[in-house]
């Protein structure tokens, strides 16, 4: 295959990079893209760019040779039990959109020896719909709750630049081990990646990094050094809210990159898992008013609550206003 060079049409202009490559060239797995995009071997224009690059019409990206769908490691078939779990996890559809209650433990796209993610599941989620959804915003593998999906190219656009533009105001809900002093308060840092011990890549505090903003609210506190917090992120930052907790002394339940405190001194047996949930999420919807969505509590993290003897938040909703 030759080097192509393709031209954004206009119903594709906003659409990030790595999101408009990944719907035209699925046999490629991010962590591919990301590679060809550090060698300069993607350009836009002609000059190299970062897989976060806002497109528009008129653009024109460098594509280099690429292995065929044939010869591309793929998501291997859905299983019955897959496509029924999935399925049962919609919190809202109509014919634009897509929520869903993404599991934990679940990646949403693939990388290096990651065959079964969201990504490669979305085709049983196409339903009466020309084109299988797409992905306009990304969890962490190990987070579980809201997630959405567009439908249709247009919805795409217009979602990728809601989240973008940060008018989805989204709502997390974590168990973290110590607490902060006060009931509410705001974390602000500037973050950005570095290598940790291993030569693993991971955000860290960096004075010359990108700023980052979070609101906190304690919705309880247990006898155990324990707290069951309320973060609302007022900026996207990958690993924000995970970083932030730990830096300021109260790291997220079960998370092995930031957290690393014990937890086998307590006196309770707490669920196994990253205890970091996408709660709620409101986002204007494409086509007019807002669209509310909330998702209950992933079993481990429902477990620790038990365990607590908290109340067990777990209903979903979901609400179209206007």
């Amino acid at each position: 295959m030759s080097v192509q060079k393709i031209t954004v049409t206009a119903d594709e202009e906003g659409q990030r990079l790595d999101r408009w490559f990944r719907s035209r060239f699925p046999q490629v797995t991010h962590g591919r893209l990301e590679k060809l995009l550090r060698k300069g071997e993607i350009r836009v224009n002609g000059g190299r760019v970062r897989a976060n690059l806002r497109l528009e019409a008129g653009m024109v990206v460098r594509i280099p040779p690429l292995p065929k769908p044939e010869d591309a490691t793929r998501p291997g078939p859905v299983s019955h039990s897959d496509a029924v779990a999935l399925r049962d996890r919609i919190l809202y559809r109509d014919d634009v959109l897509i929520a869903i209650d993404k599991p934990a433990g679940l990646a949403v796209q693939g990388g290096s020896g990651t065959t079964r993610h969201l990504d490669g599941m979305l085709d049983i989620l196409q339903f009466d719909a020309q084109d299988r959804p797409r992905l306009v915003h990304r969890l962490d593998r190990d987070t579980s709750g809201v997630l959405i999906l567009a439908r249709t190219r247009s919805a795409a656009t217009v979602l990728t630049a809601v989240f973008a533009d940060r008018a989805a105001k989204k709502r997390y809900w974590a168990l973290v081990l110590g607490s902060p002093e006060a009931d509410e308060g705001r974390l602000d840092s500037s973050l950005s990646k570095v290598l940790s011990g291993g030569g693993r890549e991971q955000m860290a505090s960096d004075p010359g990094g990108k700023p980052a903003t979070t609101l906190y609210r304690i919705m309880a506190r247990s006898a155990e050094p324990l707290a069951w917090l309320e973060l609302t992120p007022l900026t996207g930052r990958t690993h924000q809210l995970r970083v932030q907790t730990a830096e300021a002394g109260f790291p997220i339940v079960g998370d092995p990159r930031y957290g690393r405190r014990e937890t086998n001194s307590l006196n309770i047996t707490l669920g196994r898992g990253l205890h970091l949930h996408a709660r709620e999420l409101s986002i204007p919807h494409p086509e007019g008013g807002t669209l509310h969505v909330v998702a209950g509590l992933p079993p481990h993290m429902v477990q620790s609550w038990r365990a607590l003897g908290w109340d067990e938040p777990s209903a979903t909703a979901a609400q179209r206003k206007g």
